[in-house]
């Protein structure tokens, strides 16, 4: 049986809530906000193990108001970098004998276990996988000058969403290569299209939202039943 890890980054700051915690310790009825998340991957039978990524001086507080509080399953905390391609390439490193890496948004409380169980099946299946959905307002591309140049086509879109899905291999090698050459990515699916690995997107869900500004917030407390 092949081994699945899970890396969930919860490095965001908040600044754009507006609150005075980082935004994954934000509660939503009465929990806070990466619980919510932590909860759905502990749930999963098929992973095996989770690593946290967290900033420094957010790890003690985490371990005693989240995991030691609520009694979650956590493999490792690890320490977070100053962007996040540097926090992944943490928590790849903290993993050991993994098959299959999935990469989340500690910001993405909602994910399912159906897209849990795609994105283990895609990424063996393809080597590399992510849930999208297709944006639901028209796209424009713009100049410089801040003028509409081209409509692409909506039916060709995806938003992406995590959790992104790897063989550990594969993405590891990615996150090497990058650091080497000092690459700047805004997400993992970058990272494998770099060293020429083709990411398949499968159906994500419309609620897997990441959570970023006060409204969010307002959608976050109806997602909770």
């Amino acid at each position: 049986m092949n081994k699945v890890c899970a890396i969930i980054l919860a490095g965001g700051r908040g600044s754009r809530m507006g609150a005075n915690v980082s935004k994954q310790f934000i509660e939503i009825k009465g929990k806070p906000m990466l619980y919510y998340t932590i909860k759905a991957f502990e749930t999963s039978q098929e992973i095996q193990d989770i690593i946290l990524v967290l900033p420094k001086d957010e790890i003690e507080f985490c371990k005693k108001e989240i995991i030691d509080k609520f009694n979650l399953k956590i493999g490792k905390i690890v320490e977070g970098g100053t962007e996040r391609q540097y926090s992944v390439y943490n928590g790849l490193k903290a993993i050991e004998n993994c098959d299959i890496v999935l990469i989340h948004d500690g910001a993405r409380p909602f994910i399912t276990q159906d897209i849990l169980k795609n994105s283990i099946i895609y990424a063996k299946q393809y080597g590399a996988a992510a849930p999208g959905v297709m944006p639901k307002d028209t796209i424009k591309v713009k100049d410089r000058n801040g003028f509409s140049i081209d409509t692409p086509n909506r039916n060709d879109l995806v938003a992406v969403q995590t959790p992104q899905s790897f063989n550990f291999n594969t993405i590891m090698n990615g996150h090497e290569y990058i650091k080497e050459n000092n690459i700047s990515v805004t997400d993992d699916t970058m990272v494998a299209e770099i060293i020429g690995q083709k990411v398949f997107l499968y159906e994500g869900d419309y609620k897997n939202i990441k959570i970023t500004t006060p409204e969010d917030l307002i959608l976050a407390e109806q997602f909770i039943l």
